[in-house]
Parts: C-alpha cells; sequence; structure tokens
C-alpha cells in the first residue's frame, strides 16, 4: 500500500560526520534559548504546542516528559492544544503560545505573526526574552521537521536523556 509509514526512523541524522557536526551546532543553539531568561516552563508549553501542531511524535513526548519532569501539572500539559480555551494559563503563557501557533503555521497565515500578538508579546517579555521565545519557535520547529522527515517516533524518551554523555 502506497503512503503507509513504518516505525522505524529512517535515519539517524548524527551517524555520519556531517551530520554529527550540525548536530551539535543545532543543539548549541537550543541549549542558547534554554540557558536564557525565558521562563523554562513558557519554553517546554511553546515547544510543546508547536510540536502538536506539526504532528511530531518525538519531540511532543519530549517536552512533554520535560515539562513533567521540572514540575509542570498534567492539567496544563493537557490543555495546550486548546489553551484559547482553558483558564491555567497567564497572559504572559497566552502571548508565548499564540506567537508559537502563528510562527509555526506560516503557510496558513499569510500575514504571519500578527501585530496584535506582537504586542501581547511586548507587553509580557523583555527584548532578551522575546528574542529567546523567536528562536525558539524558530529551533522547535526545525526539530520538528528533522524528527517528521526522519520519522523519530514519540515514546521512548526519557527525560534528560540528552543530558547523560552518549557513547
Amino acid at each position: 500500500m502506497t503512503g503507509t509509514m513504518t516505525t522505524a526512523p529512517r535515519i539517524d541524522l548524527t551517524a555520519n560526520d556531517l551530520g554529527a557536526r550540525l548536530g551539535k551546532r543545532f543543539a548549541a543553539l537550543g541549549l542558547g534559548v534554554m540557558q536564557s531568561a525565558l521562563p523554562r516552563s513558557t519554553q517546554e508549553l511553546v515547544m510543546l504546542r508547536a510540536s502538536q501542531i506539526n504532528g511530531c511524535g518525538f519531540c511532543t513526548d519530549l517536552h512533554t516528559k520535560e515539562a513533567t519532569a521540572a514540575g509542570e501539572t498534567a492539567t496544563r500539559l493537557h490543555l495546550v492544544a486548546a489553551w484559547r480555551h482553558s483558564t491555567v494559563f497567564t497572559e504572559a503563557e497566552r502571548a508565548a503560545l499564540a506567537l508559537a501557533e502563528e510562527g509555526t503555521r506560516l503557510a496558513d497565515a499569510h500575514q504571519g505573526v500578527s501585530d496584535a500578538t506582537w504586542r501581547e508579546v511586548r507587553e509580557h517579555y523583555d527584548d532578551e526574552q522575546t528574542t529567546a521565545l523567536v528562536y525558539l519557535v524558530a529551533v522547535i520547529n526545525a526539530a520538528n521537521r528533522l524528527g517528521v522527515i526522519a520519522h523519530h517516533q514519540g515514546g521512548s524518551y526519557e527525560p534528560g536523556m540528552f543530558d547523560r554523555p552518549q557513547d
């Protein structure tokens, strides 16, 4: 049957020299955002929402589990996909989630990120946090695309897995 997918990843993008070099640089960019003044809980919510939109099972799994390990509540994680119709997110988080959605759905929204969303983001985040948020949306979208193209499946991620030394 055409169009069916197997559960095995198509390629290990870090198994060759080029992939390993690019992967290290990509990870360094993500680490820079992670070490910024943008609250870690906001980072995880944004990455989870973009991953849900993009259908990246591996990234959805990773960010759900990392957020849980960092103390995020099950209620908030379950409601990320319906954040507009939920009472559990702060105004700042709502602005970040709106930016994540609009920055992820560029092809669906010809205007890109709306001026209203941008005003909300700027109301709640300073220049450094806004910079981190913009880079975060770009990085998670790139990571989602890598995961979906390479066919990395969700379900096997363990919190802190990438913090441990690799063999």
